[in-house]
């Protein structure tokens, strides 16, 4: 094994990790959007888990936030804008991340 080969394993590694983070934190920050959705729109309790739920399997299904965006200002229609959603799309992926960070 040479330096270099050592050095490429380890970019290899780090790039699995980020990933895996990434995909940690959007799963995270989708759900928090479902829950405030949810909380808007009245839910709570088994049926405000399930919305949350829904929108975390609508990233899986159709990578991109366009279709939580539509999804969710489509069920807030008078409520929120499609811009507000994006916004806190913003805010839970902060929240997702620092979360991850601190295993929380």
């Amino acid at each position: 094994m040479t330096t270099f080969d050592d050095r490429e394993r380890g970019f290899e590694s780090k790039f699995v990790l980020d990933s895996e983070q990434q995909f940690r934190a959007e799963a995270r920050r989708n759900h928090l959007l479902g829950v405030w959705a949810g909380n808007l729109l009245g839910k709570s309790g088994q049926e405000l888990e399930d919305y949350a739920m829904d929108l975390v399997k609508l990233e899986v299904k159709a990578p991109g936030t366009e279709d939580i965006v539509n999804r969710v200002a489509g069920d807030l229609a008078g409520k929120v804008t499609p811009d507000e959603v994006r916004s806190r799309l913003g805010d839970f992926m902060r929240i997702a991340k620092s979360q991850i960070q601190n295993d929380i």
